[in-house]
């Protein structure tokens, strides 16, 4: 990426514990967003999306790793920075929740919810954040005589746009969307998706944009990175991944999409039965229990990320510098 990063996540791990058992959430991830740009994280459910987007957010405790937003180390800000500092990185990043039912407080009105942010933050007097709350629903498209309604009171799409309006109030350079329109209809989706591309055209915000649903991330995003049990197994520009994916992860979620034009012997082959994703050891490959190509060496030896054309990168050992299938 040509570009300076606004974001810069290197070597992040986070771990949870499930059943009295340790395990990696998010494993060795690193990624960047430049100003103005898009980057989208897609893989299935438990791949660690969302546990990377609440790490890098402040939300979720770290393991390892370094942060840096706009230069400024924030990796353990939640936890060691002062309410100043931590205020200071609000006003640089927000996110964007998936389940506005309970990221909206029920009991507070839409201008209430979206004044809120204006006046933690000290911006303006009553009648300035007034105004702006009044511009904040004019730019994602709702009236402004709604001020008054409960969140309840807003259909799905609309309670979104709240959320979308929410984050844009400090006038972040940076805002995460974690899974932003997977509880909207098709039609819905589409509107969602529309005006976030023109706010970012108008404002030049950028966006880790995180989604299960390969369409979606390819409407929106300049880049894309595919995550499958905490780690990245394949990066590189969007169309890559509808062109010249390589990854046999991210050749199966393709398979699995509908319309989808992946092919060649990756994409058709069959993984094997009866396997068990823990009987892999930690060194190895953590799509090797699942894997229709996988040798020995996969069992064993940990693939990193390596180039295969020029800003497009996989994990797997079986792929070549070249992009072809090496045994």
């Amino acid at each position: 990426m040509s570009r300076p990063a606004l974001l810069d996540v290197s070597n992040l791990a986070v771990s949870h514990r499930r059943q009295g058992r340790s395990f990696k959430a998010v494993d060795d991830v690193s990624l960047r967003v430049a100003a103005g740009e898009t980057v989208g994280l897609i893989g299935e459910s438990g791949s660690g999306k969302t546990t990377l987007a609440r790490a890098i957010a402040g939300l979720q405790r770290i393991e390892t790793g370094n942060i840096l937003l706009d230069g400024i180390d924030i990796a353990h800000r939640s936890f060691g920075f002062s309410r100043r500092r931590r205020l200071e990185v609000a006003r640089k990043m927000q996110m964007v929740f998936q389940d506005l039912t309970t990221s909206l407080n029920p009991r507070k009105s839409i201008s209430r919810i979206l004044d809120e942010p204006l006046e933690v933050h000290r911006l303006g007097t009553r009648t300035q954040r007034d105004d702006e709350v009044t511009r904040l629903m004019s730019l994602v498209g709702l009236a402004p005589e709604w001020r008054h309604r409960l969140p309840h009171e807003l259909s799905g799409g609309q309670r979104q746009r709240i959320g979308i309006a929410r984050a844009l109030a400090l006038r972040p350079r940076l805002v995460i969307c974690d899974e932003p329109v997977s509880a909207l209809d098709v039609s819905v989706q589409a509107q969602i998706l529309n005006l976030l591309a023109a706010l970012q055209a108008d404002l030049g915000v950028a966006y880790l944009f995180i989604s299960h649903d390969l369409e979606v991330v390819r409407h929106l995003a300049d880049r894309v990175l595919v995550l499958y049990r905490g780690t990245v197994v394949e990066e590189g520009p969007v169309e890559m991944l509808w062109g010249a994916a390589r990854h046999p992860y991210a050749l199966s979620l393709l398979a699995a999409t509908p319309g989808s034009a992946a092919a060649g012997p990756v994409a058709r082959s069959r993984p094997p039965e009866g396997t068990d994703a823990d009987r892999v050891g930690r060194g190895g490959c953590p799509y090797y229990a699942r894997c229709a190509i996988r040798v020995a060496r996969c069992g064993v030896e940990r693939p990193v990320l390596h180039a295969v054309a020029p800003f497009h990168s996989v994990a797997c050992h079986l792929i070549s510098s070249d992009g072809g299938v090496a045994r």
